[in-house]
């Protein structure tokens, strides 16, 4: 009741806030205001809008020899002196430090002179065991000559022999016919005198003739006999000449090959020392560290004089002055599928002003570009794919300044679409070009 009373009395008309708020002509102007921003919103959702990947990354480079890199000491020593301090320039070969010998088997200074000397000695030896072979060689080729003149000696004697042997056969088989035939003789002979047709006188000759011929056979027999003697005589001396010369020949060949042995055992004994000649020489080498490439000292991990390096202990940490740039980027898997090489991305380097708009790069600066180049096939400990992004040679050059580790924010970018559907799309938390991808799926999948 006391509002209703309130309201009686109160004219609403009296106030100026509510002709103005509250009239036809307010009405129409605010109606216009809104219909124009309705308008202008509906116009500007249908302006297009480039889909983009970001993420963040770092600068650095795809050839392994152009990243910063360890010196490594190949050797154990002593620093004897620096020849650079840090952030130094140096170029390819420069010494970066020298070391000294800190190790008993390479510590005499004159190793590679007494080495070398060792070398020539083993090879005297070696070239007198050859000609020792060389002599051996003409002492068996001597026994060879007087073993066959010795051999051919003994085969013509036993040719005499069997000479001897076929004559004195021949002549004992004369004896034996001459001695029948002289007994044949003696005993008609013995006959006739029997019967007073010979004289005495003539059966003693006869039988004088018959003992002659029998001892004429008996002649015979025993030179034939001494001619067989003297041919298994013969035989025995050869055989005896023959085993006695190939002992020899036996006994000199072992000599020869107990000395080609020597001469190879020399030999691998030269290579041995010839090898440590080599690893002592290029050991020597190893006292300066050099530097691998042109690039700068950024970091030397250890100081001062005296200090024992272990091998393959770092020493120092190098980075080269020219390298190809490239951007370590990481994506996450829902938008992998989307990452294809060659595919075109803007950078937003660290220290160099820009102004970036990620739906419309047309009018975005200090931006630039970049095109894929390499996509990992396993996930990184980040849950993350790594990508890595090269220069892009046909755009603005990247600025000569980067440094290697240097931040970067990378934009990959995608088709147009109009901005109301990007926002439906975040809306929805769908990835980019989600239904355009599926429509190309299955348009696949039909065909």
């Amino acid at each position: 009741m006391w509002l209703s009373r309130k309201e009686e009395i109160v004219n609403k008309e009296d106030f100026i806030s509510y002709k103005k708020a509250f009239t036809e002509v307010s009405d129409s102007k605010l109606n216009r205001t809104l219909f124009v921003i309705m308008f202008s919103i509906i116009l500007f959702s249908f302006l297009p809008w480039t889909q983009t990947i970001q993420g963040d990354g770092i600068i650095t480079t795809r050839t392994p020899e152009q990243r910063q890199q360890e010196l490594n000491s190949i050797i154990a020593g002593r620093i004897a002196k620096w020849n650079v301090k840090e952030g130094d320039f140096v170029k390819k070969g420069d010494t970066i430090l020298k070391l000294t010998e800190i190790k008993e088997n390479y510590l005499d200074p004159r190793l590679l002179l007494r080495t070398e000397e060792q070398i020539k000695s083993k090879e005297s030896t070696v070239d007198f065991y050859r000609q020792k072979v060389t002599a051996i060689q003409n002492q068996a080729n001597a026994l060879y000559q007087t073993r066959d003149l010795k051999l051919e000696q003994i085969k013509n004697k036993i040719n005499q022999c069997n000479l001897y042997i076929e004559n004195d056969s021949m002549l004992l088989i004369a004896a034996i016919t001459e001695l029948k035939i002289a007994k044949d003789q003696f005993k008609r002979q013995e006959e006739l005198y029997k019967n007073g047709l010979k004289s005495l006188t003539e059966l003693e000759q006869r039988k004088q003739s018959f003992q002659n011929a029998e001892s004429k056979k008996v002649i015979c027999e025993n030179k034939l006999t001494n001619a067989k003697n003297e041919l298994l005589n013969a035989r025995i001396e050869l055989n005896s000449v023959e085993r006695e010369y190939s002992e020899k020949i036996a006994k000199i060949t072992s000599d020869k090959f107990s000395t080609l042995s020597e001469i190879t055992n020399g030999e691998g004994e030269i290579s041995k020392l010839k090898n440590q000649f080599s690893n002592y020489a290029i050991r020597n080498g190893f006292y300066y560290l050099l530097a691998p490439q042109d690039g700068q000292i950024t970091k030397t991990i250890k100081a001062g004089i005296g200090e024992i390096i272990k091998e393959g202990e770092q020493v120092a940490k190098i980075v080269p002055l020219k390298f190809q740039y490239a951007v370590e980027m990481y994506v996450k898997p829902v938008d992998l599928p989307l990452i294809a090489l060659n595919q075109k991305v803007r950078f937003q380097f660290d220290g160099w002003p820009s102004i970036f708009f990620s739906g419309w790069q047309s009018i975005s600066y200090g931006t630039y570009a970049g095109k894929v180049v390499a996509i990992d096939n396993s996930i990184s400990d980040n849950g993350k794919f790594r990508i890595l992004v090269s220069e892009d040679e046909n755009d603005t050059k990247w600025p000569t300044a980067l440094k290697a580790g240097g931040g970067a924010k990378g934009v990959a970018l995608l088709t147009d679409v109009p901005i109301w559907y990007e926002l439906w799309r975040n809306m929805n938390g769908f990835p980019p070009n989600f239904y355009e991808n599926s429509k190309v799926e299955l348009k696949n999948v039909k065909k």
